[in-house]
């Protein structure tokens, strides 16, 4: 028993460090409550403590880890719904290569509005930012006249 339930709570704690690494809207965080909270009753049991004292420990680990998951999925959840405002048309910044620019503190993909013929964008261009689509902004090469001194 001991065994079992000490292997139970490792499950538990990987599962819940795979859930903070792995996008799986919780369904890794759920298998690690309920190791976890399976592993401190058999631990509990396997030590000696009565059965009652067991399945209350079980429960409030089960109780306690399901309300910080559901809090973290919420908040997960949550920022999906975000959306980029277009505040950052205007913002001057620098390009980091062909698709990546770095403006307001941020580095976001990026693609040139220019036409099709025109070079790419070269790392530490200053561009200008023209549109926003999602997380991905359309962008220009600077002005003289609009990168600041």
């Amino acid at each position: 028993m001991f065994a079992l339930g000490l292997s139970l709570v490792l499950a538990g704690a990987a599962l819940a460090a795979a859930e903070a690494h792995v996008p799986s809207h919780g369904l890794l965080g759920s298998g690690a409550v309920v190791a976890l909270a399976t592993g401190v009753a058999l631990l509990l049991s396997s030590a000696g403590s009565a059965t009652l004292v067991a399945v209350i420990a079980g429960l409030a680990v089960g109780l306690a880890g399901a309300l910080i998951l559901a809090l973290i999925v919420r908040k997960a959840l949550a920022t999906r719904r975000l959306r980029v405002s277009n505040s950052l048309i205007g913002r001057v910044g620098v390009a980091r290569g062909e698709d990546a620019v770095f403006v307001d503190g941020a580095l976001w993909r990026a693609r040139s509005w220019g036409l099709e013929g025109d070079p790419p964008l070269e790392r530490g261009l200053p561009i200008v930012v023209e549109n926003v689509n999602g997380l991905t902004l359309t962008v220009r090469p600077a002005e003289e006249w609009e990168v600041a001194p």
